[in-house]
């Protein structure tokens, strides 16, 4: 639509018109941008003259009562409850300020009217994981642990980021993992884990597993990082045959590849092929002087060999490949591994040894030590489990060098690792391609 102005003296009219609301326009976009510029949080002079300058802001208001409300030096609920009710009269929608008013209110010891307020709030936002779990901690701070571990479920559902802190609270309200189970802690595998690693980190092994075979009972897709937290805590409260169940379910539920490791044999990917730490894996930690990597070229079968090369700068004590093995005490073993030498230096050369965690004290077993340059060669020894003795340790070894010329040098290869009861029959060695067998006579 065209405005056609009939005159010059409406056009003038219209013109005074427009400027004057442009100017209007332009006074309260000022005052406001003003109002703002002064309602610094830190400051409650500059709260102050937001609100007189904008009266009518609710937002105002609010910062001003929690300036007083979080004030450290003098905290003032009861201005600050003021100041909420002020800002609620003008915005009486806002989650937000019912939570802080209600939080405020309970301070000064208005529980009713703190109770009411959470209510309120719940009410304008009924799906805030923020509300829910504010609430579901003011019922706790009452006792009324069935309703607060109503909302606090309801809170997890919605964020379960916060799963760490609510089994914190929740547990000390009341430490029965069966219960938190049931009323506060929504099926997600996300909280599990989030929870799992809280009790391992604190050593609840029985509630962590409560909670574990609730989540595998959700056959979850995780990755086996997430599940070595528990595994570990398992082993060192001796708990081995549940650490070993935890671990042979998060294979499956992380996908990980399997090994064709031989019959009997309690070691897990004895050749080094799947890339799986951690657990009842190997574990693979970095040594000062020793460089580990994976050989596709050197190996005595299978795809690749762990690598070691020590570089002649240092005289370590190397136990920095190992594998935790579940055994049956007052049993005999076989252990074997094949291994390979180029140029190591020094009278202390590298071996294999099983050695039992649980009882530290007791002397490892060991193989002879490999030194200079040597085809691939069987290293075994027998080993029995003593008694009320369930785990074992796999590890490669190399004992610090009391000579003059002790900084090690040269590369060892290693393949093929196995432990079977000496019950069982001894698995055949894997057949070497004709590579790997020209591998074995080179240097």
């Amino acid at each position: 639509m065209i405005l056609r102005l009939s005159s010059p003296a409406v056009r003038w009219a219209y013109l005074l018109i427009s400027a004057a609301v442009a100017v209007g326009l332009g006074y309260f976009s000022l005052r406001n941008a003003w109002a703002e510029h002064q309602a610094d949080p830190q400051e409650a002079a500059g709260l102050e003259r937001a609100t007189k300058l904008e009266p009518g802001n609710a937002h105002h208001w609010y910062l001003l009562g929690r300036y007083w409300q979080y004030n450290l030096e003098q905290p003032d609920t009861a201005r600050a409850i003021a100041l909420y009710q002020r800002a609620l009269s003008l915005e009486p929608h806002a989650a937000g300020i019912w939570l802080d008013l209600a939080e405020s209110q309970e301070a000064e010891g208005e529980l009713k009217a703190a109770r009411e307020a959470f209510l309120e709030a719940r009410t304008n936002y009924p799906v805030s994981a923020d509300v829910a779990w504010r609430y579901g901690n003011f019922l706790l701070r009452q006792g009324e642990t069935d309703a607060a571990f109503a909302e606090i479920q309801r809170s997890l559902a919605e964020e379960p980021r916060r799963a760490a802190e609510a089994i914190s609270v929740c547990w000390r309200a009341k430490p029965d993992i069966r219960v938190l189970l049931d009323q506060a802690l929504p099926a997600s595998p996300q909280v599990y884990l989030s929870v799992i690693e809280v009790f391992a980190q604190q050593w609840e092994t029985d509630a962590a597993l409560a909670v574990w075979r609730r989540l595998a009972g959700l056959r979850p897709k995780l990755e086996l990082k997430q599940v070595n937290i528990l595994v570990d805590a398992l082993l060192a409260k001796r708990q081995v045959a549940e650490a070993r169940e935890v671990w042979t379910q998060a294979l499956d539920f992380a996908g990980a590849p399997r090994p064709g490791d031989p019959a009997k044999s309690l070691i897990w990917d004895g050749g080094f092929e799947t890339g799986v730490s951690g657990g009842f894996a190997w574990r693979l930690q970095a040594a000062q002087g020793a460089q580990m990597d994976f050989d596709s070229e050197v190996r005595h079968s299978g795809n690749r060999a762990l690598r070691i090369r020590f570089d002649g700068k240092q005289n370590p004590q190397f136990e920095n490949v190992c594998q935790f093995v579940a055994v049956t005490p007052e049993t005999p073993y076989q252990l074997e591994a094949w291994m390979r030498a180029k140029s190591v230096t020094t009278d202390r050369g590298v071996y294999v040894l099983v050695r039992t965690p649980e009882f530290p004290t007791n002397p490892p077993a060991m193989t002879v030590d490999m030194r200079e340059t040597q085809p691939w060669t069987r290293l075994a020894l027998s080993w029995t489990a003593g008694k009320d003795v369930h785990l074992a340790q796999v590890c490669l070894g190399r004992a610090i060098s009391q000579k003059l010329d002790n900084q090690i040098s040269g590369t060892v290869w290693v393949d093929d690792f196995t432990l079977t009861p000496e019950s069982a029959p001894r698995a055949a060695s894997p057949a070497a391609s004709p590579a790997e067998a020209a591998a074995k006579e080179r240097p």
